[in-house]
């Protein structure tokens, strides 16, 4: 899914949990630290593991053990931008996807 630069991932994240496959545990950033979309999450069977937001009053369960996946997916796509072709914005329009 593209979106732009400006727009919220939690407006966008719903429409991305539509489409989740079944799974336990679902990694995301803390641009979808929202409780509609924990609760979705929860709903389709799975456990949300997000970092809370400093501005959170109740910080939920969150384990940065299992966090460390996703960071290893975010260093990959840091080594591909460092491509000129995509770094420059050259493929990254929605056609070549």
């Amino acid at each position: 899914m593209l979106t732009g630069g400006q727009a919220a991932d939690c407006k966008a994240g719903a429409l991305l949990l539509k489409r989740l496959p079944t799974c336990r545990i679902v990694l995301a950033g803390k641009g979808y630290d929202s409780d509609t979309i924990r609760r979705q999450i929860e709903a389709a069977g799975a456990a949300p593991n997000i970092p809370p937001k400093v501005n959170r009053r109740y910080k939920p369960c969150f384990s940065p053990v299992l966090y460390r996946g996703r960071k290893a997916i975010k260093r990959m796509f840091g080594r591909l931008k460092d491509f000129r072709r995509i770094a420059t914005r050259y493929d990254r329009s929605a056609v070549n996807y």
